[in-house]
């Protein structure tokens, strides 16, 4: 049974427009306030998509692969299995991601905002990577 991957396709696109319009030459001409606000977006819109991600990694290996294969395992394992399963490509920067995710959830700080804004902007082209796998080989 195929996976619905409207959610996932939204949100990539969605993300993708964040950081189009948090392109350098565009915010540097704004204000530092509508700066920090854009970012924000760009931030939020990271882990919104990160998080349905790993999710539908997860659906497709169940749903694909055995419906347990998934349960309790590691992030790190996870990804892994997508790897070796030629959803995702490169096991550490998607460690990468999720440190990043991590740290947004847990404390507001402008240095750690920053560090995960620059990594957001990374990750844009993986989710999109990781999109066309899972519409590839969604039958």
């Amino acid at each position: 049974m195929p996976l619905d991957l409207s959610s996932l396709q939204k949100a990539v696109e969605s993300f993708d427009r964040s950081l189009d319009v948090a392109a350098k030459d565009k915010l540097e001409s704004m204000p530092a306030d509508y700066q920090e606000v854009i970012k924000a977006g760009v931030i939020q819109n990271f882990e919104f998509t990160y998080e349905l991600c790993w999710k539908f990694m997860k659906r497709w290996l169940e749903t694909n692969l055995s419906p347990m294969i998934a349960d309790g395992v590691t992030r790190r394992e996870l990804f892994r299995l997508a790897a070796e399963s030629r959803l995702i490509e490169d096991v550490e920067q998607w460690m990468i991601y999720h440190d990043a995710r991590n740290q947004t959830a847990h404390i507001y700080d402008p240095k750690i905002a920053r560090e995960v804004y620059e990594t957001a902007r990374g990750f844009v082209k993986d989710a999109a990577r990781l999109l066309q796998a899972l519409e590839a080989r969604n039958d």
